[in-house]
């Protein structure tokens, strides 16, 4: 996983921690009393270099109903766009109070560079297509409130694989618990190995797939990500996206889930982004919750030293 003091993957994270942070952000959701003063007197800075809704929102709430300060950081507008370096930045921002950074970044390993510069607790939010831990969290969380025990369970995560990094952190987080995990795309955007994801296959056929899912994740398509290489949208829809005719494929019991923003009509039919079978907002609230857990492992009881 990473240093303790931050959250930058989930390279090593297992059973127990991924068990231990879920059962916390579920007693957060029943409602945990004083919550408010669990970080009174933190400041989390939320570093988002690429655009966010979901996740800078929910860090945000996280941080305040938890009683910290939340702060933006503008780069733009920063010393940084006057040159100064990552390392004077950050030694600035914890010299002026910041007890976690919360950060996004197009380039991966950004966060563990950051890290570097930093006393505090990083917590990556996001870099390039490598890892996306919060989101594999929640989603892990998401999941388990809905079957209880994940082994035997299936996930499909299908669509946009290799430039995705909630594919990654998603995958290791529901393998952990015991799941087993299929990744389904196009042979040019599924990893041809990919050590650590915790998956046990590969699939380039979605509707093989479906009858045996539990859960199905699709995935943006991430072109932002590709370097020219992305197979036409319509293509992708038209094998990968998941219409009503294929949710029909599935298991009564199964669910769909989504970490947003969805394309509609691409990756997802519209008329399922709030059918019953939809975890998408339930993912979104749990994202509160799950983000509340991290900030308190990592803050609840730090104390603060001074930059020499």
């Amino acid at each position: 996983m990473n240093a303790s003091r931050h959250l930058l993957d989930l390279d090593d994270a297992d059973h127990a921690f991924i068990e231990a942070l879920i059962a916390r952000a579920r007693q957060f959701k029943a409602g945990v009393p004083n919550e408010s003063s669990r970080l009174r007197g933190r400041i989390v800075v939320g570093m988002f270099f690429e655009p966010s809704t979901r996740t800078t929102m929910s860090f945000a709430v996280a941080a305040q109903r938890l009683g910290a300060t939340w702060l933006d950081f503008r780069a733009e507008s920063s010393s940084l766009a006057k040159g100064e370096s990552l390392e004077d930045t950050m030694r600035t921002i914890r010299a002026l109070g910041a007890d976690a950074v919360v950060v996004r970044h197009a380039e991966a390993g950004f966060p563990h560079l950051l890290a570097r510069h930093f006393e505090g607790s990083v917590y990556n939010a996001g870099d390039g297509a490598h890892a996306h831990p919060t989101q594999g969290l929640l989603d892990a969380m998401t999941l388990a409130e809905e079957f209880g025990d994940l082994h035997g369970r299936r996930l499909v995560i299908a669509g946009d694989i290799r430039h995705s990094r909630v594919a990654r952190s998603s995958a290791q987080a529901a393998a952990a618990l015991g799941a087993t995990v299929t990744l389904c795309g196009p042979p040019s955007l599924i990893p041809a190995t990919a050590p650590g994801w915790g998956f046990a296959e590969l699939a380039t056929d979605l509707e093989s797939v479906l009858p045996t899912a539990d859960a199905v994740m699709l995935l943006r398509i991430q072109q932002e990500r590709a370097a020219g290489d992305m197979p036409p949208p319509a293509d992708l829809a038209r094998s990968y996206g998941l219409t009503a005719a294929r949710a029909n494929a599935l298991p009564a019991h199964a669910i769909i889930m989504h970490p947003g923003p969805v394309n509609r009509g691409l990756e997802l039919d519209s008329a399922l982004v709030h059918g019953a079978r939809s975890r998408i907002e339930r993912q979104v609230e749990n994202g509160v919750y799950m983000r509340m857990a991290c900030l308190e492992r990592n803050l609840g009881a730090q104390t603060r030293t001074r930059v020499a």
